[in-house]
């Protein structure tokens, strides 16, 4: 049997400036790429036509033919293909990138024991992020858990830092095999119907983008979102496109290392935990009919529905409209925002762990760099500050004048005072 390496692709799916993929490449070993459609995710997906999984067989499709059909894709439990995988071929070593999420890593320590059993080495680069782990720490050696001092300490790190770029695209070191990637139909999924986002953003949207961001109407945001999560493009050269031309959307890089950071430091938000934990004493009303309401568009507030009907159909939403939105389920309807961020987990394209905690916990009030439990947003004046023509919300409500558009599902002052109320008791305010 010939040697071989095995680069495991995963959320990093691209051939340029891939970490991972650069090192195996750069051995004297061919590499046999990977990707495992992976049933101990895909079986948890409640819809067959999920926009994420046609994202990633797209961009698979596309890698296969930047690499001349070389790529594998199998479609099972990791443990099972790479126990097969180990017998059938001489493999030196597995290449990929780290992975940061409880069932990613959970996942990985198990391939590895089962490497390490066969003689193989098992490697993981830091690919998806700028800084992670212990990379930013305060004075005092302790995570950042406020979101202005570590972006100030990520800053001064970058400066002292050459951001490496890994030329893994001019290195052609594969095995001489070539495969055939399995249908979307060959792994029980059809395809979703969504339109993707674009690869290309213009300098002059990210020169804008201070000023345009908070407006959903305006084309002013990037929608690179699903490409970062998915890795089809470097978290690496976005950063460089950011400096010198837009501080706030660099800022909204680092949120992404921000939250990875938090993930890593307090694993117990991955186990259902709100990261202040006090916050867990909350009595939530849970009314299933009011979050029925919400999820469908249909609570009689026009920027909540709008939001809601966006994500529904697309599997994306404006920003600032997930902040009003999540804030509406939790402090007007006082649902638990776990419900909120299931439905999130369920539709969005760019879902992404870390970040939708970070960003449900924010609404909430529990997380590490919260809006104030007493911050309630009044959707009206939300309106009025970022939708005042309401060619957003036309665009998504339709029938907004008519009969047929439901009364508000609840009174805001009413609402907020409710609120209040519950996070007082809970707190012991």
């Amino acid at each position: 049997m010939k040697k071989v390496s095995i680069f495991w692709f995963r959320r990093d799916l691209r051939i340029e400036d891939n970490h991972g993929l650069f090192q195996a490449l750069s051995s004297d070993v061919p590499v046999l790429p990977l990707f495992i459609f992976d049933t101990n995710i895909l079986d948890r997906l409640l819809s067959k036509k999920d926009g994420r999984v046609e994202f990633i067989h797209q961009a698979l499709e596309a890698i296969n033919t930047q690499i001349g059909g070389h790529l594998c894709v199998k479609h099972g439990d990791p443990l099972i293909l790479f126990r097969s995988l180990f017998s059938e071929l001489e493999v030196v070593k597995v290449y990929t990138n780290h992975d940061y999420e409880k069932y990613g890593l959970e996942r990985d320590a198990k391939i590895k024991g089962l490497a390490q059993e066969k003689g193989v080495k098992f490697e993981t680069f830091k690919d998806q992020v700028v800084f992670e782990k212990d990379e930013v720490l305060s004075g005092a050696g302790t995570p950042y858990t406020v979101f202005t001092p570590y972006s100030r300490k990520w800053k001064a790190l970058l400066q002292e830092t050459v951001l490496p770029n890994f030329p893994s695209a001019t290195i052609s070191n594969y095995v001489d095999d070539k495969f055939n990637i399995p249908s979307l139909a060959d792994i029980g999924f059809q395809p979703s119907g969504l339109v993707f986002p674009g690869l290309q953003v213009q300098d002059e949207l990210i020169k804008s983008y201070a000023q345009d961001r908070d407006f959903p109407a305006k084309p002013g945001t990037s929608r690179l979102s699903v490409h970062l999560r998915f890795g089809t493009l470097s978290i690496r050269s976005l950063v460089r496109r950011a400096l010198g031309k837009s501080e706030v959307w660099l800022n909204e890089l680092i949120w992404r290392d921000f939250y990875f950071n938090i993930l890593h430091h307090f694993p117990h938000i991955s186990e259902g935990h709100s990261f202040r934990k006090e916050y867990d004493r909350m009595n939530w009303r849970n009314n299933e009919v009011e979050f029925k309401a919400w999820c469908e568009g249909k609570t009689g507030y026009p920027i909540v529905d709008a939001g809601m009907r966006e994500l529904n159909a697309t599997g994306f939403m404006h920003n600032r409209v997930r902040m009003i939105v999540a804030s509406f389920l939790v402090k007007h309807l006082l649902i638990d925002w776990r419900w909120g961020e299931a439905y999130f987990a369920e539709k969005l394209l760019d879902f992404d762990f870390a970040a939708n905690n970070g960003g449900w916990q924010w609404a909430a009030g529990s997380g590490c760099d919260a809006a104030p439990y007493f911050r309630v947003f009044n959707p009206t004046l939300q309106t009025q500050k970022f939708d005042q023509s309401l060619a957003y919300i036309k665009k998504w409500v339709p029938e907004l004048q008519e009969f047929t558009y439901p009364a508000p599902i609840v009174n805001h002052e009413f609402a907020r005072g409710r609120v209040l109320e519950a996070y007082k008791v809970a707190l012991g305010k």
